[in-house]
């Protein structure tokens, strides 16, 4: 098993996003464009990233400076869970209010008022679990 967000699961995890349509061609339908990291809540910069262009992961692996679109923090036990278990937008919302997920970079207001948005966004946390 590779490390949560470590490069090779991150490729994994682009690879699984793309053969997602919940996911990539729901995002190709608006446009969506972003730089979207993920890591730990302690650590200074996020672990992995994901290049999106028109929904699709067109680069995924270690950050190395990237200007984000998205930061996304958790604690390991709640990226593991989630993870495991998925997120639906009740979830979503607790973590979000409890600060278990930390929106560091970007704007969970606008994301989660917008359902062509909030749909994937909830998706990518299923994907995880096929990595």
């Amino acid at each position: 098993m590779t490390d949560l967000f470590s490069p090779e699961w991150m490729q994994e995890f682009g690879e699984q996003w793309n053969a997602e349509p919940d996911l990539a061609d729901a995002l190709a339908k608006i446009h969506f464009n972003s730089v979207i990291g993920y890591g730990f809540e302690r650590d200074p910069n996020p672990i992995g990233v994901l290049m999106i262009e028109e929904g699709k992961v067109i680069s995924a692996g270690a950050y190395e400076g990237q200007k984000l679109n998205w930061d996304l923090r958790a604690d390991r036990t709640h990226w593991e869970k989630w993870k495991t278990k998925g997120l639906d937008m009740m979830g979503l919302s607790m973590a979000y209010i409890s600060r278990k997920l930390q929106f560091r970079v970007g704007d969970y207001t606008a994301m989660i008022k917008d359902p062509r948005m909030a749909s994937p966004f909830i998706k990518s946390f299923a994907v995880m679990s096929k990595v």
